[in-house]
Parts: structure tokens; sequence; C-alpha cells
């Protein structure tokens, strides 16, 4: 017998030949790959020295297109999708890691994962530490940048080669738990969403100037019809109805100006020269973009009115092109 790490011991009844245990192997002893192994049993979560006897029987690691067992070590935007299979800690580690590359208002990530082992469970729950007391008292922001990072946590499970299960606020008396995403088994044909895999790294939020050019109808189409395989409505403002939303933006951010508590807000979300917080928390200065010198798009000001050394100004759009996605309510789930 010989294993690899990640593969997975099945011990069956001796009488029925059905599975009476399994685990996934994350230890070896030997460099052959021969017994015993360290196993993490799927019905207890328990990690044990397992010498498997004749009734057990190893389930290996899947196969990807080329035949390369460590295919599961190379998660590029390229990476090829792949047959479900007991996740390591490495992958368990990397489909979090795609999931918080999500966006969250002032960057906050306002998110915890656990993985449920036995169950094959991901579990998203709301951290209040990165909630925003002033510019979001009822948590809708932090719902919505929960919500972006399950969408990744979806497509990163779909790439894995994962069907998944997936509950919002699955226990009504914990309202912090926003949702679990459960796999289920190998994927399907239907492969979605696992092709948005390659936007899930690329994706970043701009604040500089966009170009006028006019958006194809058959995009504009194809992003209604992808908004609404979501259950949300997404549309293209034009005339009065995108002169309001414009209205509306630019007076929000005129008090965001004279507001202390979002000044207090962005203090603690914005990163400048030589701050020893977390790189990969809050908005640096580099991302601020320039100060508008002419241009009617609604820019939210990250440096709060104050100055910051060495800031372009740029002319952004005369006519900016807008997209408005919208529930039929606004609860929670939505």
């Amino acid at each position: 017998m010989h294993a690899q790490v990640g593969d997975q011991l099945i011990v069956e009844s001796p009488t029925t030949g059905a599975t009476k245990r399994d685990g996934e192997i994350v230890g070896l002893h030997h460099d052959d790959g021969t017994p015993p192994y360290d196993v993490r049993w799927s019905d207890t979560g328990q990690v044990t020295l397992v010498f498997p006897g004749p009734d057990a029987h190893i389930h290996p690691l899947a196969h990807g297109p080329e035949g390369d067992r460590e295919a599961a070590g190379r998660r590029g935007p390229a990476a090829t999708h792949r047959s479900g299979r007991p996740l390591s800690e490495a992958v368990v580690t990397a489909l979090v890691r795609d999931a918080t590359a999500a966006p969250s208002m002032h960057n906050a990530q306002p998110w915890r994962f656990r993985y449920v082992r036995h169950t094959r469970a991901f579990q998203l729950r709301a951290d209040l530490r990165g909630a925003l007391p002033h510019s979001d008292p009822e948590l809708r922001a932090l719902h919505i940048g929960c919500g972006a990072a399950l969408m990744n946590l979806r497509v990163a499970v779909a790439h894995e080669g994962w069907e998944a299960a997936t509950r919002l606020l699955p226990d009504p008396g914990d309202p912090m738990l926003l949702a679990s995403v459960t796999l289920t088994g190998p994927l399907g044909e239907e492969t979605d969403p696992a092709d948005l895999y390659p936007a899930v790294s690329a994706r970043h939020t701009s604040r500089h100037p966009f170009a006028e050019t006019a958006i194809p109808e058959a995009v504009r189409a194809a992003l209604v019809d992808a908004a609404g395989r979501e259950r949300v409505s997404l549309s293209f403002p034009s005339g009065w109805h995108l002169q309001s939303v414009l209205d509306l933006a630019l007076e929000a951010e005129a008090r965001n100006l004279t507001d202390a508590g979002a000044a207090a807000d962005l203090a603690r979300f914005t990163r400048g020269a030589g701050d020893a917080r977390p790189a990969t928390e809050g908005v640096p200065e580099y991302a601020f973009g320039p100060l508008r010198h002419l241009g009617k798009a609604p820019m939210r000001d990250f440096a709060g009115g104050r100055a910051v050394p060495g800031r372009p100004t740029a002319d952004f759009e005369a006519h900016p092109q807008l997209a408005l996605l919208s529930t039929s309510r606004d609860r929670p789930e939505e």
C-alpha cells in the first residue's frame, strides 16, 4: 500500500463491503508512502496514527488532465477545473484566501471563515472587528462585503472541482453565521460559476478615470443575464435616472467630508506611508486615486480632504456610465 498526503483512506465493513469509516491522510512516516499514516477521520475530525488492515484501501488524490498529482498546489488563473477530492490543509487555506480577495467597505474585511472537515462545510461569519459603527450602523455594507466573499468562495470551490450547497443564515439563533457552503460531490457538467475563477485574482477597485466608450449591447445583455442567475437585477441608468444617482452620490460625498464620524472611519481604515498595520487591511495611499480636476464622475476621496504629498489630479468622465444592482427586498439575505 502506498499513499500521498491528501489521499483518502477508506475502511470497509468486512461483511457488507460498504464504507465503514473514511479519513484524509494528513501525514506520512515513510518517504515511499507506505504505512503507517496520520489520518484525520471524517466522522470526528481527529487525527490518529493508523496501520491499515486488509479491509482498508487508498482512494488517491484525483489526477489533473495532465496526470499531475501536484496540481492541487498550483492555483493560478489558467488552472483547469479538477474533480472533487478530499481537501488538504493547503487547498482549504487557498480557498479561503480566494474568498477574502473580495471587496468590502473601506477594505475592512468583516468576515471570518471556519472549515468543518468531517462535514466538508465552510462557515462564513460576520466579524464585527471590521464593522463601521458610524458609516454602516445597520451592518448593511458588512453583509454586502460578506456576500462578495461568499461569491468568491463559491467560485473557488467550483474551480477546485466540487459541487456545493449554499445556505444563507442557516441558524436563526445565530445571525452572525451568515452562510454555510457544504461540498456535496464532484462538479457536474455545469461549470458555472467555476468559469469566473480568473476574475478572483484580477478584480481590484480602481479610483482612476474610466473610458467613456459605450458598452456594447451584447455585453450589457450578458451582464444582466448573469445578475439574474444570482437573483438580482442589473440596470444601466440614463437620462434623469442617471442624473439623480449622480446627484445623490455627490451629496453623500459632500456630507462625508464634513462628518466627524465618517472622518474617524477613514482614519481607522486608510494607511499612509510608514503605517505599521498589515498591508492586506484598509486602503493604502497609492489606491486613493487622483484628485478630480474636471468631470462628473462621483468619487469618494479616501484622503478625507487632507493633503497627500505627490498626489496627482485628473479629468474624470463628463458622462459617467453607471450600473446598478438591486434586489426586490432589503433584508440581510439580500
